[in-house]
């Protein structure tokens, strides 16, 4: 039998069209799988995957092949409209009915003929990089059984949902980190789309200036093969880059402030790559330090969000969580030449960043500069936001420099929580940024060949 909680996409799609196992047994096996302990999900829709699995058997019974997710289990994050469910994102109550239409990025999940399980949790309207929710509760980390860890935010229940075996690709989204942190937190590989590679519509906007899609899924080689399902201009999965050829930048910025263990991993796994072939160089990023001050100030998303809220969903204020609304603080006072400002700034940094980027296949660095914090160390607001900032302190350049980018796990630290291992790349290099990942995959393996599976 096929194990779904195990099986590459790969696996999982030559024993469909085999014969050797069906959709409706890969989305029994889901429901089987599902851990209600570890609150990964929202909305859990079985009937529907249930009757999505039969449309993809009945079209492989036909010979109808719709690419690499047909059958196949897909979690989506409660950002995204889903027809005919709510869309709570990360709110208190359903937002209107218009944040129920599918966009782009669902449409084409569905037409490729995934199975959506279900919709997993978000940080409330996707506003910090912990995982927590006030309203919902926070999902557990697979990683820690004993103690209650945060799995990274904001897609907070998607990379949970990876390692319960529900799913086998989750959608979400990353404006300064929230596919890439969960991912980082949770041992699962995390990409982020260069701005406008993938359509925003239908996903309730945190910044418009810096919103993306994403996916989570458990090696880079599932990334690969999901990648073309939803993108509207790539046709076949990237392969692996050739390591001898690839040149990796180091930025030593990126590893201020990072915990030992974490340093140690990322380290190591440059060691690693270096050894087999590829060529490590110390890479300056000028950017980074403007990035960090605009960033530190607000950036772009609070004022943006705060602006859509006000305008959109007024009435969602008043049960916004407070830490949220406190972010709102740093910009209440913001006057609209300095926003425009910071926008004009931030697009000459990101284009001479980019234009840096052409030395270089990528620039590698700790993806968070900590591990998954315990959830009482981020019930204070103390707490929440020295690690908030940590959390996001590698990833948000990304956003803010027009990046793409992707997290691999390369270790555990001492409470055996893992550690990611983060790619960024020049804007419109996707493909390219996922033959780099798949090269260092593999040397370094996947999460299940290097890190092992979570206790329990």
């Amino acid at each position: 039998m096929v194990e779904l909680a195990s099986a590459s996409i790969a696996e999982l799609g030559a024993a469909l069209r085999a014969g050797r196992v069906r959709a409706a047994d890969l989305v029994a096996q889901a429901a089987e799988n599902r851990d209600e302990s570890l609150g990964a999900y929202k909305l859990w829709l079985p009937e529907r995957a249930g009757a999505a699995a039969s449309l993809a058997d009945a079209a492989f019974a036909e010979g109808l092949d719709f690419g690499a997710l047909q059958g196949l289990p897909v979690s989506v994050k409660d950002l995204y409209g889903l027809s005919g469910t709510p869309t709570h994102a990360g709110a208190p109550r359903p937002l209107p009915a218009a944040w129920e239409r599918e966009g782009p990025v669902v449409r084409a999940v569905r037409s490729g003929m995934a199975c959506i399980v279900g919709k997993t949790h978000t940080v409330e309207f996707a506003f910090g990089g912990i995982g927590s929710n006030p309203h919902w509760g926070t999902p557990r980390n697979p990683w820690s059984r004993d103690v209650h860890r945060v799995p990274g935010g904001s897609s907070s229940g998607a990379g949970v949902s990876l390692w319960e075996g529900t799913a086998v690709v989750a959608l979400g989204s990353d404006t300064a980190g929230s596919v890439r942190v969960p991912a980082s937190y949770t041992g699962t590989v995390g990409l982020k789309t260069t701005y406008g590679r993938w359509s925003l519509a239908g996903i309730v906007p945190l910044s418009s200036s810096l919103d993306t899609a994403g996916t989570l899924t458990r090696s880079v080689a599932d990334a690969a093969l999901a990648f073309p399902v939803i993108d509207p201009r790539c046709t076949a999965p990237p392969e692996a880059a050739d390591l001898s050829r690839l040149r990796l930048g180091v930025v030593e910025e990126l590893f201020e402030g990072c915990a030992p263990d974490v340093a140690k991993a990322v380290r190591g796994a440059i060691r690693e790559l270096e050894g087999k072939g590829a060529t490590i160089v110390r890479y300056a990023l000028p950017e980074l330090a403007a990035v960090r001050e605009i960033f530190a100030a607000g950036g772009l998303a609070a004022p943006e969000f705060r602006a859509f809220i006000h305008r959109e969903l007024p009435d969602f204020l008043a049960t916004l969580d407070p830490g949220a609304r406190d972010r709102f603080i740093p910009v209440e006072s913001l006057a609209a030449s300095e926003y425009l400002d910071r926008r004009a700034r931030l697009a000459r940094l990101a284009d001479e960043a980019n234009a840096g980027l052409a030395e270089v296949d990528g620039i590698v660095s700790p993806t968070t500069p900590i591990t998954a914090p315990r959830l009482d160390e981020v019930a204070d607001a103390d707490g929440y936001r020295s690690r908030n900032m940590a959390s996001l302190h590698n990833t948000m350049p990304g956003n803010l420099l027009d990046f793409c980018g992707l997290t691999i796990p390369v270790g555990l630290d001492g409470d055996g929580m893992p550690i990611g291992f983060q790619i960024m790349a020049a804007r419109g290099t996707d493909e390219r940024l996922l033959s780099t990942g798949l090269a260092v995959e593999r040397i370094l393996g996947t999460a299940r060949e290097r890190l092992g599976t979570p206790p329990g």
